[in-house]
């Protein structure tokens, strides 16, 4: 019989005390199994293959000790895929600590991983999300989550040694994260300006809703008391919302038609990064904020950007600004998943390109312009097609009948990552600070069956986990192996 025990610094129970005397094989990280009987082979939990094997040939009574709550990014999936019988024991999930000790509620948080896998889906969480528990991992600590969120509006939360004596809690903002040394193991809280923001109490809120924004705690939308939740903009239920539910005075407005097989393309959602360049109103922008996405809005003209942090803060979309012309105001950005071309030219099309997102679609009102983004895409080495949309809509006439009325015709492009041109050299991306140079291609961890449905982005191995390192969940929660001795 195997028993998971989990471990947060309090005492053990009799159940887990009695499981430890009976236990002839005990496997945990080295500063768990101090508590082993001294009768008990025991086994250190690095590597999980030997442990696992260990485990499966055992015949006695065996205990696994893991850091918080097992089954939370924890042993327990290891060990169901190797169809092995166990109960489990959970203590406190250093997620629900950190939290508790911070204060703060954490039903409507998004819980992510970083530890032995590639964290950019973990990190455009944190920039999509205004509250998020990072369990961090080698190459992803709070100092390289610090750097990843330079531009992003964030507090962070620092948890280190939690359940021990030399706990300690540290608030700071990304800058700050990024220029100091942090101790092991530790747990990240990504707090943005809209994380005291009430949801519907009913739910674990993972991410924003398509069908409606939150309201302030005790205030709503239209200013009358409330005791909290969401309010539905009018019209603005699932997705290509009308021009109606954006303020496009001063910006070129991409039509709802339009915009819903710009989505098709460019498959937004949770984990990935969105740029949106040449941004207008921003009404691709905040619709991709709206299915979860990391979004980063170009837009050189002040006035229309102003426009995009506005219809943002109307459906509560949490969407980067970057004043500046393309293709130069690209540079330095976090690599993207996804691109949205409004406007710029084949110069644009070029430099987004060169940054290997795995989705590029391109807008195009001028006839002429098509050839030349055809051809750029193609020598990029993308798998592009493309279509004309052209929609007529109802209309009213006099006498209770409708007409037909055209829209202007657009032409979408649409790229998809294929093989890469062949060139020279294969210079660095300016993909920031930190992590986000770190370019792998494994996903893994919450909701990365969808994210490789969608088509993740195709980068090269160039961050690949340390020899020795297991390429997911160790004994513990994530974050609470990082550093642990072999």
């Amino acid at each position: 019989m195997i028993t998971v025990v989990g471990m947060d610094g309090a005492p053990l129970s009799r159940r887990a005390e009695a499981a430890l005397a009976a236990a002839t094989l005990v496997a945990g990280a080295r500063r768990h199994l101090t508590v082993a009987p001294p009768r008990a082979r025991t086994v250190v939990l690095g590597e999980l293959g030997p442990a696992l094997d260990a485990l499966a040939a055992h015949e006695g009574d065996a205990v696994v000790l893991a850091s918080g709550d097992p089954g939370f990014f924890g042993i327990v999936r290891a060990l169901r895929e190797r169809d092995l019988k166990f109960t489990v024991l959970p203590a406190v999930s250093s997620v629900a600590m950190a939290f508790a000790r911070a204060g703060l509620t954490w039903d409507d948080a998004a819980v992510v991983s970083a530890h032995g896998r590639d964290p950019r889906p973990a990190l455009n969480v944190c920039r999509a999300h205004p509250k998020v528990a990072v369990l961090t991992g080698p190459g992803c600590g709070p100092a390289e989550i610090g750097a990843a969120l330079a531009g992003w509006d964030r507090r962070l939360v620092v948890a280190e040694h939690l359940g021990r004596e030399e706990e300690q809690l540290s608030e700071c903002s990304p800058a700050e994260a990024a220029q100091r040394t942090w101790e092991d193991p530790n747990v990240v809280l990504v707090l943005g300006v809209a994380s005291a923001q009430a949801h519907p109490s009913w739910m674990w809120v993972w991410c924003c809703s398509l069908n409606t924004k939150p309201t302030s705690m005790g205030v709503r939308g239209d200013g009358s008391a409330d005791a909290g939740g969401f309010q539905g903009y009018p019209g603005a239920v699932g997705w290509a919302l009308p021009e109606e539910a954006f303020d496009s005075r001063d910006a070129v407005m991409t039509k709802a038609e339009v915009r819903a097989l710009a989505l098709a393309r460019l498959a937004p959602g949770p984990g990935l990064l969105v740029w949106d360049v040449g941004a207008g109103s921003g009404s691709v922008a905040v619709e991709c904020a709206r299915f979860g996405a990391a979004v980063i809005a170009v837009e050189r003209d002040a006035l229309r950007c102003e426009r995009v942090r506005a219809n943002a803060a109307r459906h509560g979309a949490d969407v980067r600004i970057v004043p500046g012309e393309a293709p130069g105001a690209l540079a330095g950005l976090p690599d993207p998943d996804a691109v949205f071309v409004g406007g710029g030219g084949t110069a644009v099309i070029e430099a987004v390109a060169a940054r290997r997102p795995a989705r590029i679609v391109v807008a195009l009102a001028a006839v002429e312009r098509t050839g030349p983004a055809h051809a750029a895409l193609s020598a990029a080495g993308y798998a592009t097609d493309g279509a004309l949309v052209q929609a007529a809509r109802l209309a009213p006439l006099p006498g209770d009948v409708h007409r037909l009325a055209a829209t202007n015709p657009v032409f979408l492009l649409w790229g998809t990552a294929g093989r890469a041109p062949a060139r020279e050299t294969d210079a660095a991306s300016p993909a920031g600070a930190g992590p986000n140079a770190a370019r792998p291609s494994g996903l893994a961890g919450p909701g990365a069956e969808t994210l490789l449905a969608r088509g993740t982005t195709p980068r090269p191995p160039q961050c690949l986990p340390k020899p020795g390192m297991p390429p997911g969940p160790t004994a513990g929660e994530g974050g609470r192996r990082r550093g642990a001795p072999p």
